[in-house]
């Protein structure tokens, strides 16, 4: 590609649903109230009961999916300040907002993970299995649009998060969270719609293509030269993507330690793996000294993690840097993690190796993702024919569940109305869908009658 996007460009404060207004007078940056708006809102703090890998809540306590994008926020933020600092003194980006990259990669990664369902990553399979093999399969008949029945039978948390942030929701204001451009588009990993050839991912549903595209001009991001509608990344989406990689790799040892899976034995060695005996004599003498002082197994683990995340940091700062040119002209492939090399790549690839053959193959993980099939798919039935046949008693009965916000005219089209049955889903914790799901199919139930 002979282009290159720009940072005065890519660096924009705009807002969506916002016109462009005259610089006002904060004392918060633009980017850090974008990140206090994301740690005010309802859906972030609904992700407390939402799903990481576990299953919660548990006697020991392991991430969900607010405390995960709390962990990765913070990297994310170490690593923004790293790439601001290359910036400025040597590349001379002049704008000021480069000062900013620390707050907003923190903003964006505290919003990465706002569009993903009850249940883990399995509740995204859960609702593609619904339209694509369950019982919504049916409406395949009813929904002519082939780009639109991509977004149901491939449902894709990613894009569900940009929809969540921008989308005009019943009662609310235009813009969604309104948060700036720059925010939103460095959430954004796969900036091209579903159904895009040789591409297993996404990055937003047609319901939201208009407003992708109108923030990808705004920014300069650019398109492949070979494959119109493909964008090229915003370059912050790689130190998002990064700061995610390394927290739920590490995270996820953490935690299988905790819960016995891992014992300390394995779990000191994947950590140990990625120093060099050599390069890090120094590093490996300090965490010798903690070792020796330290007698709780969790602190020790938890001491070498955060080691660990702090070399990991400084490599994928590096690797940034070293491919700047080629992340702003898209010639860069990949991500920062998979440019790893030597023991640090070995390490991190047995540490990804362990969590797939050992730790997400734990009866504790297959039976939430077991149970997250059921109550999705048994929810989805039941509201998207409500929704479908309102005027049936039964759909009387379940329709008021459904909160104002994600209510439909009767005269819309058929997706809008099951779209909106997939945000009020999608939207909900582990505990209120298992909760709904008791209700009604009437487990549970008591006969008051006989309580004295």
């Amino acid at each position: 590609m002979s282009q290159t996007m720009n940072w005065e460009q890519l660096l924009s404060t705009k807002r969506t649903g916002q016109a462009v207004r005259p610089d006002e007078h904060h004392d918060r940056t633009q980017f850090q109230r974008d990140y206090d708006r994301l740690i005010f809102s309802s859906p972030f703090r609904r992700m407390q009961d939402k799903t990481q890998v576990f299953p919660l809540p548990g006697s020991i306590f392991v991430h969900n999916r607010l405390t995960h994008s709390l962990e990765v926020a913070s990297v994310g933020r170490s690593l923004g300040s790293n790439i601001s600092r290359f910036l400025k003194e040597t590349i001379k980006v002049a704008t000021p907002l480069v000062d900013e990259l620390g707050s907003v990669t923190a903003a964006a990664c505290l919003a990465h993970d706002m569009g993903n369902p009850p249940f883990g990553h399995n509740g995204e399979k859960a609702i593609s299995h619904f339209f694509r093999n369950g019982d919504g399969r049916h409406y395949r008949d009813l929904i002519n649009d082939d780009h639109v029945w991509n977004d149901l039978v491939d449902f894709e948390g990613n894009a569900n998060a940009l929809r969540l942030l921008t989308h005009k929701f019943a009662g609310r204001r235009a813009g969604g969270f309104a948060l700036t451009y720059t925010t939103i588009a460095s959430i954004v990993k796969y900036p091209y719609p579903s159904g895009t050839a040789g591409r297993k991912k996404y990055g937003f549903f047609q319901s939201e293509k208009e407003t992708w595209l109108g923030i990808a001009s705004q920014l300069g991001l650019m398109e492949e030269t070979d494959n119109p509608g493909i964008f090229v990344r915003h370059p912050l989406v790689y130190l998002v993507e990064a700061a995610d990689d390394i927290c739920y790799q590490l995270m996820d040892i953490e935690d299988a330690h905790k819960l016995g899976i891992l014992s300390t034995e394995e779990t000191r060695a994947l950590l140990m793996a990625f120093f060099d005996t050599d390069a890090d004599r120094e590093q490996i003498r300090r965490i010798h000294e903690v070792s020796n002082e330290v007698t709780d197994t969790n602190e020790l683990i938890a001491f070498l993690r955060a080691w660990v995340i702090g070399k990991l940091v400084d490599k994928c700062s590096h690797i940034f840097c070293d491919n700047h040119d080629a992340i702003l002209n898209g010639s860069f492939t990949g991500s920062l993690i998979k440019k790893l090399e030597g023991h640090t790549a070995a390490a991190m690839q047995k540490c990804v190796d362990t969590g797939l053959h050992t730790i997400y193959k734990h009866p504790s993980v297959v039976e939430i993702e077991i149970a997250g099939f059921k109550i999705l798919g048994s929810l989805l039935k039941e509201f998207t024919n409500a929704v479908m046949h309102p005027g049936d008693y039964y759909s009387g009965l379940l329709l008021p569940f459904i909160p104002e916000q994600y209510r439909v005219d009767q005269q819309a089209p058929l997706h809008h109305k099951i779209q909106t049955v997939i945000d009020f889903i999608s939207g909900m914790t582990d505990v209120y869908a298992l909760d709904l799901y008791r209700k009604i199919n009437g487990i549970g139930l008591t006969d008051k009658r006989f309580k004295l």
